[in-house]
């Protein structure tokens, strides 16, 4: 029998930027040791307000992510008995409670509960990504199939290397079916039926297609991966946190609710926003600069371009109305 995978996440410190390396071992595979220091790593860069964006990527010089430990996935199946969609949905509901509780491993470590407590528990992580005002960019330089290009579709941004290289979900080719969000978050990048084809055949796409379709944000060359993905990362990372946090909220979880209940998460998403403290600075500023220019500092020449690369619009317009002056 295969021993099981010992994976790490090498986590360099870039000021604003952390660069997490993902060893998954030389197979590159993602077993419960990734999926633990993840979930601490991306608490660690939520609750931290000096840390504007992760970037992840691979230390397997051809793959990302390969996908899950098969051997973490079927040794836990198969201390459980096999159950319809219903008992397994009763198992699933079972084990999102145990895992708000945390800390319960060595009670249900080997139990049939547990594979259930660990997958919630990716899903909790994924996530979490997906409310944080944290910028998580996947630097894909190389291959990512089943958990891995579900850990990718999980980030913000994927900047994926041109070359022979595949993202998609194989599972079905194995007699299963993605279970890291594969199902719902493929959709709700390239839409349902080129999803619901690509998951249904296994067949992935390569570096152009996954661009093409929406799947991936940029390709570039293999040795520009890693700083394509920072640079994205650095830019969107300019912008104030709390108003990241509140748009991926809106975007992620209104974004696929009804247009009655996403209109509501996003009115409470800006409220809140328009009454923090950052919103309420930025909205005096920007209307001071306005008073003082006698024009909008966005319609002024070239302050838009400005303030894109700033990432606010603090003191917007006015280096321009002192040289007017």
């Amino acid at each position: 029998m295969t021993e099981e995978v010992r994976g790490n996440l090498e986590v360099e410190d870039r000021g604003a930027v952390l660069v997490a390396r993902i060893d998954g071992g030389p197979l590159g595979l993602f077993g419960n040791d990734i999926a633990e220091q993840l979930d601490t790593l991306v608490d660690r860069a939520d609750g931290d307000p000096a840390i504007q964006a992760v970037v992840f990527t691979g230390t397997h010089p051809d793959r990302f992510v390969s996908h899950a430990e098969v051997r973490w996935l079927q040794e836990g199946g198969a201390t459980v008995p096999s159950v319809g969609v219903r008992g397994a949905s009763a198992l699933a509901h079972t084990a999102r409670g145990v895992n708000r509780a945390g800390g319960l491993k060595t009670a249900f470590g080997r139990t049939p509960l547990w594979p259930a407590v660990q997958l919630e528990r990716v899903h909790q992580t994924f996530l979490k990504m997906n409310r944080s005002g944290v910028v998580f960019v996947a630097a894909l330089n190389g291959s990512a199939l089943g958990l891995g290009a579900e850990f990718s579709w999980a980030n913000d941004l994927r900047v994926m290397a041109e070359g022979d290289y595949v993202i998609g979900q194989p599972e079905v080719l194995l007699g299963i079916m993605p279970g890291g969000g594969g199902s719902q978050r493929l959709p709700r990048l390239v839409g349902n039926h080129k999803a619901l084809l690509a998951i249904l055949s296994g067949e992935p796409f390569t570096p152009a297609q996954a661009l093409e379709i929406g799947a991936v944000d940029d390709v570039v060359a293999p040795d520009q991966v890693l700083d394509r993905a920072i640079e994205l990362a650095e830019h969107l990372g300019s912008r104030p946190k709390t108003s990241r946090a509140a748009i991926k909220r809106s975007v992620y979880f209104g974004g696929s609710a009804s247009l009655e209940e996403g209109l509501h998460i996003e009115r409470s998403e800006f409220l809140a926003t328009a009454l923090s403290d950052i919103g309420q600075e930025l909205m005096l500023d920007y209307m001071a600069n306005t008073e003082a220019a006698g024009e909008l500092p966005l319609y002024q020449p070239g302050v838009f371009e400005e303030v894109l690369q700033a990432g606010t619009t603090r003191g917007a317009g006015a280096t321009s109305q002192e040289i007017r002056r």
